[in-house]
C-alpha cells in the first residue's frame, strides 16, 4: 500500500516466482503480464472496442453479446474457439495508454528481466475486476483445462478511494490455493520436499509435546513433519517411512513422563536410541 513505483509490483512477482521454485512448480506454470492503463485510456478504449465489436457482430457469442455495452473489456477473455481469430485482430489496450503508464510497464518488464524472471506479454490480459489499473498479470498452466489461472494480480491504486478512504496506491495477487494443491498432486516432487524428522506421537498430550518438538527443530532449520491423526504405531511408523524422513522421533506415554524420546534412524541403519528431551537437537544434529 501507498507505492506506486513499479519496483513495488516486481517485488510481488519476483516473490511468487520464487514460491513457484520452491514448490517445483515453474516448468508447469508461465507468467503472462499487460497494461490497462489508467481510467481516462480504458474509457477511450472502451468506446474503440465497442465499435470494433459492433462491426464483427455476427461473430460474438450470446455471452460476449450480453457484455458488449456493459463491459466490452471481459469479452478479450473469452475462450470460445470460434471467437479466437476475431479477437487476435482486436485493438489493443496497451497500444492506446498514455507515456506515464508505458514507462511504469517498461520499467517493471526490465526489473523482471534483469531478475530472471520469464514472461510473455498478453494483450488481451485485462482481468475480471474494474478496480484494476496499470499493470494486470495471471500465472497460467495447461494442466488444469479451463482452470488455469492458478495466480493473478495486478495494481488497483483508485480501490480504497472507491471503498471511502484516503486516496491510496496497492498493487496484489491472489492464489488459487485449489490449483496449486492439483498441480503439487500432479507433479513428481524431489527429495527437496521431504521432511529430514518425522514425528510420531501417541495421544494429545504426547502430540502438544510433539509439537513444541517441532518448533525447536524447525529453529534449527530443519525440516519436520509431525503426525495429526490418532493412528496406531504401525501405522505412523509406516507413514514415517512413507514420507522418506531420514530419523523418526517417536513419543508416547513413557516418554513424556520420563522426558525422553526415541529416535529411530531410518535412512542410516533402522537403529533405535532412547534420548533425553534435552538432547535431541544435539542428538540429531550429530546423526542426521
Amino acid at each position: 500500500f501507498g507505492l506506486t513505483d513499479p519496483s513495488s509490483d516486481a517485488e510481488q512477482i519476483i516473490m511468487l516466482n520464487r514460491l513457484w521454485k520452491a514448490l517445483g512448480l515453474e516448468k508447469k506454470i508461465h507468467l503472462e503480464i499487460n497494461s490497462i492503463g489508467d481510467a481516462a485510456d480504458r474509457e477511450k478504449y472502451r468506446d474503440e472496442l465497442i465499435h470494433y465489436f459492433e462491426e464483427n457482430i455476427d461473430v460474438l457469442d450470446d455471452d460476449a453479446k450480453r457484455r458488449l455495452h456493459k463491459n466490452p473489456l471481459r469479452i478479450l477473455d473469452s475462450k470460445n474457439p470460434l471467437m479466437q481469430d476475431m479477437l487476435d485482430k482486436a485493438p489493443k489496450l496497451i497500444d492506446s495508454i498514455n507515456e506515464e503508464a508505458k514507462n511504469h510497464f517498461n520499467t517493471l518488464c526490465q526489473i523482471l528481466s534483469d531478475n530472471q524472471v520469464n514472461f510473455k506479454l498478453n494483450k488481451r490480459l485485462v482481468r475480471g475486476l474494474d478496480y484494476y489499473n496499470r499493470t494486470v498479470f495471471e500465472w497460467i498452466t495447461s494442466e488444469l483445462g479451463s482452470q488455469g489461472t492458478v495466480a493473478g494480480g495486478g495494481r488497483y491504486d483508485y480501490l480504497v478511494e472507491r471503498l471511502g478512504g484516503k486516496p491510496t496506491a496497492a498493487c496484489g495477487f491472489a492464489i488459487g490455493i485449489e490449483r496449486i494443491i492439483l498441480l503439487l498432486e500432479n507433479a513428481s516432487l524431489g527429495s527437496s520436499f521431504y521432511p529430514d524428522i518425522y514425528i510420531v506421537n501417541l495421544g494429545n498430550e504426547s502430540r502438544d509435546k510433539a509439537f513444541m518438538i517441532a518448533e525447536s527443530l524447525r529453529d534449527q532449520s530443519y525440516k519436520v513433519s509431525v503426525n495429526l491423526d490418532s493412528g496406531s504405531f504401525k501405522s505412523q511408523m509406516k507413514k514415517a517411512d512413507k514420507s522418506n524422513a531420514k530419523i523418526a522421533l517417536i513419543i508416547g506415554e513413557n516418554e513424556l513422563k520420563n522426558k525422553l524420546i526415541q529416535v529411530k534412524l531410518i535412512r542410516k541403519d533402522g537403529s533405535q536410541t532412547e534420548v533425553k528431551e534435552s538432547d535431541i537437537i544435539s542428538f540429531i544434529n550429530n546423526n542426521i
